[in-house]
C-alpha cells in the first residue's frame, strides 16, 4: 500500500531519480540478497523502479562492430526514440511509460554513446541512422517505425526517414536547426559558443576531461527556458542531481566524451548529406523551444515536404521533455496515433 501511495504521489521521473540517488548513496541493506554492486552500471538508474521493471528491459545487439544498447517495452505500434547531446536513452524516461501504454518503445543509445560500446565508422547523422536502421529494421524486423529524435538525435531521425522512407511511418523532429541547405557548417558553429567549442579537435577533451560532471551541470541550465542561450539569466537546471550523475557516468568515459564531440565535428558532412538528399515526404511533427519555431522551421522546410504539425513547447527551452513533459507527451501521442 505504501508503494502504491508513493506511485500516485510521485512522477516516474521523480521515482527514478530517487532510486538512482539511493543506489549511489545507500549502504547494503541487512536483508538484501542483491547489492547495488551486483547490478550492471547501465541498469543502476532503473533498478528498483517498479514502473520500469514491469514494462521495460535493457537489451544489446551487435551491429557492424558496435554493441548497441537500447531499452524496450510496451505494446502496439513501434516508436524509436533517439537522444542527442549530452544525454542518453535516459533522456526519454519520463515520457516512456505513457508512450508504452499504446506503443512498443525502443529508446536507443547512439553508437559510441551512452552504454553502446565500440566506435561507429562515422558520427555524421546519415551513418548513425544506418546503424539504427540495421538494428530496428534488419535485426528486429520493424518496417513501420515511428522515429522520434531530439537535438542531434533529430538529425539522425531525419536521416532515417530520408534514407529509409519505406520503413518509416512517421518522423518526430524535436528542437534542432537542421544542418543543410538553409544553414551551412560555419554559420551553424556561429550560433553558439558551445557548438564552436565542441567542434574543435582535441581541445574540448583537454578542457572538460577531468571535470565532466561539473561541465554538464553548468551547461544544462544555459539552454533551458530563460537560460543564457535564450537571452535570460537563470541558472536553474531542469535536471535532478541523480540525472546529471547518470549522464556524467557515461560521458566520463573518454571514448564516449570524444564521441559526443564528434557529433559536432561532423557538421560539414551533415550539411553535404542533407543537401544531397531529396526532401523526405514522411509525415513529420516539428517541436521546438518556446519562441524558436519559426527559425528552426526555416532550416527544416527545404528538407521536409510533409510537416503535418509544428508547435513550440510552452515554458520550455531546449530540454523539451524535462521542461514540459505533459505537453510533449500529448503532442507525440496525438501525432503518432493519427
Amino acid at each position: 500500500m505504501i508503494a502504491t501511495a508513493l506511485r500516485r504521489l510521485l512522477s516516474a521521473r521523480t521515482v527514478a531519480a530517487l532510486t538512482l540517488t539511493l543506489l549511489l548513496t545507500a549502504g547494503t541493506a541487512a536483508c538484501a540478497t542483491t547489492t547495488a554492486s551486483d547490478v550492471p552500471r547501465y541498469a543502476a538508474a532503473t533498478r528498483g523502479d517498479p514502473e520500469f521493471e514491469q514494462t521495460f528491459r535493457h537489451e544489446f545487439a551487435d551491429i557492424d562492430g558496435v554493441r548497441m544498447h537500447y531499452v524496450t517495452g510496451g505494446s502496439g505500434t513501434p516508436v524509436v526514440l533517439i537522444h542527442g547531446w549530452p544525454q542518453t536513452w535516459y533522456g526519454w524516461w519520463e515520457i516512456m511509460p505513457e508512450l508504452a501504454e499504446q506503443h512498443t518503445v525502443y529508446a536507443v543509445d547512439l553508437p559510441g554513446l551512452g552504454d553502446s560500446t565500440g566506435s561507429p565508422t562515422g558520427y555524421d547523422k546519415a551513418t548513425l541512422a544506418r546503424y539504427i536502421h540495421t538494428l530496428i529494421a534488419d535485426r528486429l524486423g520493424i518496417r513501420d517505425a515511428r522515429v522520434v529524435g531530439h537535438d542531434f538525435g533529430a538529425a539522425v531521425a531525419f536521416q532515417y526517414a530520408d534514407q529509409f522512407p519505406a520503413d518509416t511511418a512517421r518522423l518526430g523532429y524535436l528542437d534542432l536547426p537542421l544542418p543543410g541547405p538553409a544553414i551551412d557548417a560555419p554559420t551553424y558553429r556561429s550560433m553558439s559558443w558551445h557548438i564552436a567549442f565542441h567542434s574543435q579537435r582535441r581541445v574540448p577533451e583537454a578542457v572538460v576531461g577531468d571535470d565532466v560532471r561539473e561541465y554538464l551541470a553548468l551547461f544544462y541550465p544555459q539552454v533551458s527556458f530563460g537560460g543564457t542561450a535564450f537571452g535570460g539569466t537563470t541558472d536553474r537546471s531542469p535536471f535532478t542531481e541523480a540525472e546529471i550523475d547518470e549522464y556524467a557516468r557515461t560521458y566520463s568515459r573518454p571514448e564516449v566524451l570524444t564521441g559526443g564531440f564528434e557529433l559536432y565535428r561532423a557538421l560539414e558532412q551533415d550539411v553535404r548529406d542533407t543537401g544531397a538528399a531529396p526532401p523526405t515526404q514522411v509525415p513529420a511533427l516539428l517541436m521546438t523551444a518556446q519562441g524558436q519555431l519559426d527559425p528552426v522551421r526555416a532550416t527544416v522546410a527545404p528538407s521536409m515536404s510533409n510537416i503535418v504539425r509544428a508547435v513550440d513547447v510552452p515554458n520550455a527551452g531546449h530540454w523539451l521533455v524535462e521542461e514540459n513533459p505533459g505537453f510533449v507527451t500529448a503532442e507525440l501521442l496525438r501525432f503518432l496515433d493519427r
